[in-house]
């Protein structure tokens, strides 16, 4: 493979300001202007890269999707021998899920699908892409026999149901016991959906 072009670089490094500024203040307040004091430059090479702060919340949104990947290649190391759907699941149903993108910006970013119809595209196809990255891994399982499921597309879509209905809900919570619980409990739902036992998965 080639070596990333500078301009690739260099857009990377000013979305990942974006993301840090838009979690400390709030998206709404963050700027070209604070991003640039952020990265420690002049705000014109930012808008040598991003002429807005638009074409920056379209990065930002990729950046979300290449972070929330790692839950499909990322191993659980308290269960190593655990298979890869087993992993997936406990890592969707667990703290490295939430603690990949801050809520605050994520959900930032989500509430603008409602008045923009690019930004609610991108969400979309973010959001069928992590469905068919699951698809695919039980797709993968079926085949070898390790889940009995009929339709592996419509499963994963139900269990990212559960998935997102959970993390919405148990924002409005501490993260303590009771947060566990809960999220414990939405796990095995998914197990069920499965038809998979939930043995050795790791604690919450």
């Amino acid at each position: 493979m080639g070596r990333k072009s500078l301009k690739e670089v260099r857009q990377k490094e000013i979305i990942n300001a974006f993301y840090i500024v838009a979690k400390k203040e709030g998206l709404e307040n963050a700027s070209l202007a604070k991003v640039a004091k952020e990265m420690g430059v002049n705000t014109s090479l930012v808008l040598h890269y991003f002429t807005s702060k638009d074409e920056l919340i379209f990065g930002l949104i990729s950046y979300i999707l290449e972070n929330y990947k790692e839950i499909y290649t990322s191993e659980n190391k308290k269960n190593s021998k655990d298979s890869k759907l087993r992993n997936i699941i406990n890592n969707l149903f667990s703290r490295n899920w939430n603690e990949l993108i801050d809520d605050g910006v994520f959900y930032s970013c989500f509430t603008l699908i409602f008045r923009d119809a690019k930004i609610k595209a991108a969400f979309k196809d973010l959001h069928e892409y992590l469905r068919l990255l699951l698809t695919n891994a039980i797709q993968e399982a079926k085949e070898n026999g390790e889940v009995f499921v009929e339709n592996p597309k419509e499963t994963a879509n139900l269990i990212f149901i559960l998935v997102e209905g959970s993390y919405y809900y148990l924002s409005l919570f501490e993260i303590d016991n009771e947060y566990n619980k809960r999220l414990n409990t939405y796990k095995k739902a998914a197990y069920s959906l499965l038809k998979l036992e939930e043995h050795n998965t790791t604690s919450l």
